[in-house]
């Protein structure tokens, strides 16, 4: 028993328009998350084959150095979004 001193009752239920809304946006999400986790997955794969001109150049050019880092941080990022391709 609680004693709260806003019961249940005072709560409204959803509207089905709002619950509409959660379908849609949860089956859009559900229906992007394989090809983001493909595309993001291939980016990973490929992005290293980028970085190794970069670094046969030298990274003493401070441009060529952020560019490096850029690449090197977009591919963090695509091997986290890209993790779970393919696994059950």
């Amino acid at each position: 028993m609680s004693n709260s001193p806003v019961s249940n009752d005072a709560i409204a239920p959803s509207s089905p328009e709002s619950e509409a809304n959660r379908n849609r946006a949860s089956w859009l999400l559900r229906s992007l998350k394989g090809p983001t986790q493909f595309l993001s997955f291939w980016i990973a794969i490929a992005l290293p084959f980028v970085h190794l001109p970069l670094l046969a150049q030298g990274l003493g050019d401070p441009d060529v150095t952020l560019v490096f880092l850029l690449l090197l941080v977009a591919n963090v990022f695509a091997l986290y979004v890209g993790h779970g391709y393919k696994q059950e």
